[in-house]
């Protein structure tokens, strides 16, 4: 079976004006970090994993790029009449 990747991208931080300040979603703590640099290491210091990442800077928000496989279903062929007349469930 055929499978294919999709790529989404998950929420981790946000801006907090004024200013290049960073708070991490998953923080209950809401600590400010005071550049995108802390808060990328204040990322990888919770989660231990290598990943990719986007930034969206009009919309002051950090994403990390995760990736996930999926099975790609074939369709079942159509099948007609001696008339060209669709049939289902045959």
């Amino acid at each position: 079976m055929e499978t294919k990747i999709i790529e989404y991208n998950e929420l981790i931080a946000q801006r907090v004006p004024p200013g290049d300040r960073w708070v991490l979603i998953n923080d209950s703590s809401k600590l400010v970090h005071n550049s995108l640099t802390e808060v990328l290491e204040a990322w990888f210091q919770i989660n231990q994993e290598r990943a990719e990442f986007r930034l969206d800077p009009l919309d002051s928000k950090l994403y990390v790029i995760r990736q996930q496989e999926e099975k790609i279903i074939p369709e079942e062929p159509q099948k007609f009449s001696i008339y060209g007349e669709f049939k289902q469930g045959v």
